[in-house]
């Protein structure tokens, strides 16, 4: 296993709670959220249970701390974009940024998307639910017509829909990025002239 870590695994190594969080995705990821146990995890580590135990109590406990780590940046744009002008510039480096940061937490919302009845079960969906909420106040005007307030909520769901429904489309990852991005970028500029 030593060497054939790749770079990223490489950087998160020495951290042991991301370790098990990384090797818990993967896992769940491979035979599902249910079929995987503590002691699996703590197998493929190739650490005790006990050590496992220090970080994580339960399989709930690995999921919601990924969840609330991988959507820190979403959080701390809406944070941000709450104190910015409602300027067309703003909200075009808001979809900018959320692409970023839903591409830094693809392999979260894959298991999400997978696991959904477990994501409902747990705390996580509520949790999700509010993310979106906010990302959605941070690009809607209140004030516009509902079509561009449609326009506006559209550009949040190109940028999911960039990340599950296109990677079955022919074409490079990063072409397919930027061309979800500039959809959305369309989206947003198009709502703002209507203002």
């Amino acid at each position: 296993m030593g060497d054939t870590m790749d770079g990223t695994k490489q950087r998160r190594r020495g951290n042991t709670r991301q370790r098990i969080q990384d090797v818990a995705l993967e896992l769940f990821a491979e035979q599902g959220y249910e079929k995987t146990s503590l002691r699996e995890i703590a197998e493929r580590l190739e650490v005790t249970k006990a050590a496992l135990y220090y970080h994580f109590k339960t399989k709930e406990e690995i999921i919601v701390s990924l969840f609330e780590d991988l959507t820190q940046p979403i959080e701390e744009l809406i944070e941000w974009g709450r104190q910015q002008p409602q300027s067309l510039e703003t909200k075009q480096e808001i979809v900018r940024r959320y692409g970023q940061a839903l591409h830094d937490a693809a392999p979260l919302f894959r298991f999400m998307q997978e696991n959904q009845a477990t994501v409902r079960e747990l705390s996580i969906g509520e949790m999700f639910r509010n993310r979106m909420l906010g990302m959605r106040d941070i690009v809607v005007d209140p004030d516009a017509d509902l079509v561009d307030q449609v326009r506006c909520v559209s550009a949040l769901f190109t940028m999911h829909a960039g990340m599950f429904v296109l990677k079955d489309l022919e074409g490079d990852p990063e072409d397919k990025r930027k061309a979800v991005l500039e959809v959305a970028t369309d989206l947003i500029t198009q709502a703002h002239k209507g203002a």
